[in-house]
């Protein structure tokens, strides 16, 4: 499959902001380098992981770019024929996007999922999804507000509705169900968007874009704010056991790892979302703690951390 003049566009600015926050998130840690993986897909396409281990903040995290093409599978061509019924069936897709999950080392320190990602079939059908949200251990309400506001002020320039929106939609699709809880504080999340009489091409990939850019210096400020302060063995032992939601989630709910496996994706590159270390305990709840247990109260839909 030949790939429009976008989407080699969107393919350069995807590998650039690979290596931007890549470099960005190794001067943070101070003490580790990224490994880089370069992939082939036998089907078509490939990609590079990198990911990072064993650091002073880091525990472990992956960067990982993809463009994969092929013919497209029975799943995948009903779900375009449901959003473009108008257009003839389309043979091919091409699939390309940045996955980014940080596993920090300290408690305090959140942990952060970045999914920016592109698709288009040889018919011309495109449409640009993605999120951005923060998985606290310690819900804390100052960090809550400034990342809610940072992906706001993103979200205002395409319109007044979109933070709302795509902050409900977080809120919808970062929900372990079997829990009845939210997987973190949110953020946003949106998918199939493409030009309408609403939104120019040009507005869209502006702000699919500022959602990648606005990554780095975001969760910088988080991390640098909470990564010397003390924590104790009871925080570190609810540290792993909500990481534990976290691969919960991502085995039984998340697109893009059902995606990844429906698509013959490389299964390194798929799995490195889940944490080098993590636990389930039984019944682990009855013995939380007080600030444990207020964090827990938090998981939730609907909550409002812009704080007005």
């Amino acid at each position: 499959m030949e790939y429009s003049a976008q989407a080699q566009l969107i393919i350069t600015y995807l590998k650039n902001l690979q290596t931007t926050i890549c470099n960005g998130l190794e001067m943070v840690d101070g003490s580790t380098k990224f490994r880089h993986d370069d992939w082939q897909r036998p089907a078509g396409g490939g990609g590079q992981t990198r990911v990072l281990a064993d650091g002073a903040v880091f525990e472990k995290g992956g960067v990982n770019f993809s463009a994969i093409n092929g013919e497209i599978p029975p799943f995948l061509q009903k779900e375009i024929q449901e959003h473009f019924p108008q257009m003839p069936a389309s043979t091919h897709f091409l699939a390309t996007g940045i996955s980014i999950v940080i596993h920090p080392q300290s408690p305090l320190v959140p942990i952060i999922h970045m999914n920016i990602r592109y698709f288009e079939t040889n018919n011309g059908a495109y449409w640009f999804g993605g999120g951005i949200d923060l998985t606290p251990h310690y819900v804390m309400h100052d960090d809550a507000n400034y990342f809610h506001n940072q992906l706001k002020n993103v979200c205002d320039k395409l319109s007044a509705e979109t933070y709302n929106n795509y902050k409900n939609w977080a809120d919808d699709y970062f929900y372990i169900k079997h829990r009845n809880e939210t997987r973190g504080i949110g953020g946003i999340f949106f998918d199939k968007l493409w030009a309408n009489e609403t939104h120019t091409i040009h507005n869209i990939m502006e702000f699919w874009q500022n959602i990648g850019n606005t990554f780095l210096p975001t969760y910088t400020q988080l991390v640098n704010k909470n990564k010397t302060k003390n924590y104790t063995a009871e925080q570190k032992r609810f540290q792993l056991l909500r990481r534990g939601r976290y691969v919960e989630f991502n085995l039984v709910y998340d697109r893009g790892t059902k995606f990844g496996l429906e698509t013959d994706g490389r299964i390194e590159s798929i799995l490195m979302s889940l944490p080098k270390h993590v636990s389930w305990e039984y019944d682990a709840n009855s013995t939380l703690g007080t600030e444990e247990l207020a964090t827990l109260a938090l998981l939730k839909k609907g909550v409002n951390w812009l704080g007005n």
